[in-house]
């Protein structure tokens, strides 16, 4: 799919490694148990890969890492009814779900600076943050998450090996 569909906000994902092939998680403040990647909405006439730099950046205080991969296509997820009528408030639309484009990351710094604070342009989203196996991100993510989780790591699995 060349470009998200309608009524769904365009988003990104971000998959960030380790040299021991783990990948980057944290929990939300928002969902008990629930861990997932960083994502974060694509802000108008950015393009995809400069948002998922931003995001990485704004979400973790991550700014050692380099992109490796692109997923060729986009990712999409419905919301939940619960989900959807407390974002749509918060962001006073009606999206349907996300479309994502998701970007492989290789962390190139060392773990103390990774900041859960972010860069201090945003409100924190996450509590803790792990290296976890790909497994483990799948099995620890909502499950409306899962089915994109899958793609996703299926798409990157050639640099998870």
């Amino acid at each position: 799919m060349e470009a998200p569909p309608e009524g769904y906000r365009r988003n990104v994902g971000l998959c960030l490694i380790n040299s021991h092939k783990k990948v980057f998680a944290a929990s939300r403040l928002d969902i008990p148990n629930s861990w997932q990647m960083p994502q974060g909405g694509i802000d108008e006439g950015e393009d995809p890969r400069s948002a998922a730099i931003r995001e990485l950046r704004e979400e973790t205080g991550v700014s050692s890492a380099e992109v490796i991969a692109e997923a060729p296509f986009w990712l999409t997820y419905d919301f939940p009814p619960k989900v959807r009528e407390r974002l749509n408030i918060q962001w006073g639309t009606d999206w349907k779900g996300q479309a994502q484009k998701w970007f492989l990351f290789k962390f190139t710094g060392q773990d103390e600076e990774i900041n859960l604070l972010g860069d201090g342009t945003e409100k924190p989203e996450f509590g803790e943050w792990a290296w976890i196996s790909p497994e483990q991100v799948i099995d620890l993510a909502v499950d409306f998450k899962k089915p994109v989780y899958k793609e996703v790591l299926a798409a990157f699995a050639p640099y998870l090996q």
